[in-house]
């Protein structure tokens, strides 16, 4: 701020702290959004001869004491401005360990080609020493050669767990520092797509019977609730499909002492509310969005993400992302007498559309005959935004008919719909939300992320990062392998790795001299995980992925050391007779 000025004519209780508290609260987000970089530590000065900072105090901000009375244009040394009083509020609890650290800028942190996926994740990662680095890389391996093995089993030995254990209780290993990296590379392959779907989706991770873990919070609607943390994810889709990776990453622990507080809600700005989480991706996602202007971002979120301000901050950049939403509520429309949903019921049925449905639970998969329904539609401000302007959207209304308690979506998007085949391809879109629940299952039963003890959130944040992206890329590998099935396996397989895969698998002692296809060694190493690759079985899922990985690394460990065993001579010993 070059000046906060508030007149004397304005009579509100609290109103410079409560302006200062709303800007702190997305400072943090709008700086990721722009330059890339975010922000530990917020500092401004007081002129102690005229003011006296009583809206930093109230506002929670710390006095670190004061000038010397030097401005920038002081070349002679002889203090003669005006000493003030030096305020400080940090964003982030780490934030001494942040200021030292520095942070790498995306544009100016270039590496050389990546040896292996690890460090095309993780290289560049902006930690203090080059140790952590080689130790992230390490972690990350190890990680996704034993992805439900706990740090111990993982690590292999005493010596790297008690590395791995300092490595993540580092301050500097924290999930956005650690994740950087990822979202770069994510951005790379983003920029190569014409359209990328950026799925947001929350998850809870529950840590209850680690009572020992500090920094945990309740993750149900009661503050006795299991305790754990929350995770807001937002993983890009190319549009077949396949997971890119993560562009943002949310984690938290709720405050306890904020519960019985919920009718209070009303009154709050969206920044102080927990729902900015969607908000707070999207700007995000706008920063990939004005990197990448060859490729169309569309930020696609279930009935959570129907939120007014979420439309109004698309609205403000055209050439911003845009937006897919599942409707939840009945808004009102402008210059009509029906709400949005008898709105689009009383359209005409542009036709029918048949999605394949996924297995849930018990309920095996089947086909779903959708009537589709779409229309312009102008959304009126709901209240407490009283005055903003109608929000001008097109909506798709797709409905089982067949089944009257079958699928029924309203979808509200900033994309046009005119034609029953672009309100398809939205239909089509949002069903890539899918993959993200995929993910985070993978994430709680592959990678066991709930499993870790680590004695501290800030701790499970740093393993979450490194779990995180060996699930995508499990899943990564999953959906590669039935998108591009004749591709050589070499594009995931080490030299090692399908070669022990194949001489195990055919029981052939024999190293074969050809890769197998990228299908071929999918199905063999989810074979090991007990796919049994029946002609009714489909395609192997994420599930017999992680655990045939899992027991590949022990397989390929196993060969490597008879091959080399077998390619030295014997040692040969000698006895002293005496």
């Amino acid at each position: 701020m070059s000046r906060f000025l508030i007149l004397p004519t304005v009579k509100v209780a609290n109103l410079a702290s409560h302006v200062l508290s709303l800007a702190a609260a997305r400072i943090a987000g709008d700086w990721q959004a722009r330059y890339g970089i975010t922000p530990v530590l917020l500092e401004t000065f007081v002129d102690c001869s005229r003011y006296r900072g009583t809206c930093y105090r109230a506002a929670n901000w710390i006095l670190l004491g004061q000038t010397q009375g030097r401005g920038r244009q002081d070349r002679r040394h002889t203090a003669e401005g005006t000493s003030k009083d030096i305020w400080v509020y940090p964003l982030q609890p780490q934030w001494r360990a942040g200021l030292g650290a520095g942070a790498a800028s995306p544009i100016l942190n270039k590496r050389t080609a990546p040896g292996d996926w690890a460090e095309e994740e993780f290289a560049g990662c902006a930690l203090p020493d080059t140790r952590l680095t080689a130790r992230l890389l390490t972690l990350a391996r190890d990680f996704y050669a034993r992805p439900m093995a706990n740090v111990p089993q993982a690590c292999a030995s005493r010596a790297k767990t008690k590395a791995a254990y300092r490595f993540l209780e580092h301050a500097d290993t924290t999930m956005d520092t650690l994740l950087q990296p990822h979202y770069r590379a994510t951005e790379a392959r983003v920029s190569k797509q014409a359209i990328v779907l950026a799925v947001q989706d929350s998850s809870s991770l529950d840590y209850t019977t680690h009572r020992a873990t500090e920094g945990l919070g309740p993750i149900g609607s009661w503050a006795q609730a299991p305790q754990g943390l929350h995770l807001h994810s937002t993983l890009a889709f190319s549009e077949q499909g396949t997971p890119l990776g993560f562009l943002d990453v949310q984690c938290w622990a709720r405050d306890r002492r904020a519960f019985g507080k919920k009718q209070l809600r009303h009154q709050l700005p969206i920044a102080a509310k927990e729902s900015y989480k969607w908000l707070k991706s999207y700007r995000a996602l706008a920063a990939v969005q004005a990197r990448c202007p060859q490729t169309t971002l569309v930020s696609v979120g279930d009935r959570e993400a129907d939120l007014y301000e979420l439309f109004a901050e698309a609205a403000t950049d055209p050439a911003g992302p845009k937006l897919l939403v599942r409707a939840q509520h009945d808004r009102q429309l402008q210059d009509e007498q029906a709400r949005l949903w008898q709105t689009l019921q009383a359209q005409p049925v542009a036709g029918i559309q048949v999605l394949q449905w996924p297995r849930q639970g018990s309920r095996a998969a089947r086909e779903a005959q959708l009537a589709i329904r779409y229309a312009a539609v102008s959304l009126l401000a709901p209240t407490g935004h009283q005055g903003e302007p109608a929000m001008a959207l097109w909506a798709v209304y797709a409905h089982e008919q067949q089944a009257p308690d079958g699928v029924q979506w309203l979808l509200l998007t900033t994309l046009p719909v005119t034609t029953f085949e672009q309100a398809c391809a939205k239909l089509l879109w949002y069903t890539r939300r899918w993959g993200i629940e995929v993910l985070h299952r993978t994430l709680k039963s592959g990678c066991r992320i709930e499993q870790r003890q680590l004695g501290h959130a800030d701790r499970l944040e740093a393993c979450l990062a490194i779990d995180l992206v060996v699930a995508w890329r499990i899943y990564h590998l999953n959906k590669l392998g039935r998108e591009h099935p004749d591709a050589a396996c070499t594009l995931y397989f080490e030299d090692a790795e399908w070669k022990a895969l194949m001489m195990f698998t055919t029981q052939n002692p024999v190293p074969p001299t050809k890769p197998p296809s990228l299908r071929e060694a999918v199905r063999r190493v989810a074979s090991l995980g007990g796919f049994l690759g029946r002609k009714g079985d489909g395609e192997p899922g994420t599930q017999t992925l992680w655990l045939g990985l899992q027991r590949l690394d022990d397989i390929t460990a196993a060969i490597s050391l008879m091959m080399r065993a077998a390619t030295q001579p014997p040692v040969s010993s000698a006895i002293d007779s005496g």
